[in-house]
């Protein structure tokens, strides 16, 4: 079948590859500039050199047995390497983290920068833009899927609707000199969910880049703050944490994610990990469906690759 498959983000690439196995023709539509999306990597130019920060996810678990193989693959082809301040089944993308994901959309046909909005019926198929598919596939948060299948599939669509991510504000900073902090990896502290000295992780150069996450109650209450002001709040959290007095600053970028960790829909067709509704040949896949983390993506992505191949 052709596949029309909205959103390259880890579980639309996973479900792609496994179509392309099964023979199918997949084509996938993203609103974005190319690949990333929650494993995406920053640059910044500064007066010591480029900084990178890895400002989505900061590292991956591998505990499934298909994953763990997967991953495997990626560290065989210099694409993932394990980082032990995040736990022995942890691994980060190298030399960035949006690096395994960059390596699937690379086998695959996506259409960047391509927003969908709709998904329209078209006899017994679907058309994406101006493109038709035999069957469509919704891979994005669970707050942009109701919109989209609303009118198709009302069981779908409550069951997304009643998935509610939470927020992340993230700070990046890039320093003049060394945080004389020891750990390189540091959660839960105070309103700040997740400190990791990014400069740290294997196979990166650069001056000392940290990136900090706000946690996500506190995200929730300032997601509509001013940019500069979430900034200035991190960094004194952050220092304050340490006890002592940060470096000279020489770089700041500041990413509000609405939409960064995603929860189980508390009611809804979620029991096997993805959504496929033979009939209409509409599907759905995503963390959402399984739990916040890259794993749950990638399973989600392959678990509707089966349902449509056991429905054929």
């Amino acid at each position: 079948m052709r596949i029309g498959i909205i959103g390259a983000g880890m579980a639309g690439l996973s479900c792609a590859h496994a179509l392309q196995r099964q023979g199918h023709r997949p084509i996938l539509f993203d609103k974005g500039r190319g690949p990333g999306g929650r494993m995406s990597t920053r640059r910044i130019d500064t007066l010591q050199g480029e900084a990178s920060f890895d400002h989505g996810a900061q590292y991956c678990t591998a505990r499934d047995p298909a994953f763990v193989a997967q991953v495997e693959r990626w560290a065989q082809d210099g694409h993932a390497v394990r980082w032990s301040p995040a736990g022995a089944d942890a691994w980060v993308g190298t030399p960035a983290m949006n690096a395994p994901i960059r390596a699937m959309a690379d086998d695959c046909d996506v259409r960047w920068n391509t927003a969908i909005d709709r998904l329209h019926r078209d006899g017994d198929g679907w058309r994406i833009g101006d493109v038709r598919f035999d069957a469509a596939i919704v891979a994005v948060p669970a707050e942009q899927v109701a919109p989209l299948v609303a009118e198709h599939d009302g069981g779908l669509a409550e069951a997304a609707r009643s998935s509610i991510s939470d927020p992340c504000w993230t700070v990046m900073a890039a320093f003049a000199g060394r945080v004389p902090i020891d750990r390189d990896r540091h959660t839960d502290i105070g309103i700040i969910g997740s400190a990791v000295r990014n400069s740290a992780k294997p196979e990166r150069s650069g001056p000392e880049a940290w990136v900090l996450q706000a946690s996500a109650e506190w995200s929730r209450v300032h997601l509509e703050d001013d940019r500069d002001e979430v900034e200035r709040t991190l960094l004194a959290a952050f220092a304050q944490h340490g006890g002592v007095a940060l470096p000279a600053v020489l770089a700041t970028s500041v990413h509000r994610w609405r939409y960064a960790k995603a929860a189980m829909p508390e009611r809804g067709p979620s029991e096997c990990g993805a959504f496929w509704n033979g009939d209409l040949r509409l599907g759905a896949a995503g963390d959402w469906f399984l739990g916040p983390r890259i794993e749950a993506a990638w399973l989600s992505g392959h678990r509707l690759a089966a349902l449509i191949s056991g429905d054929r």
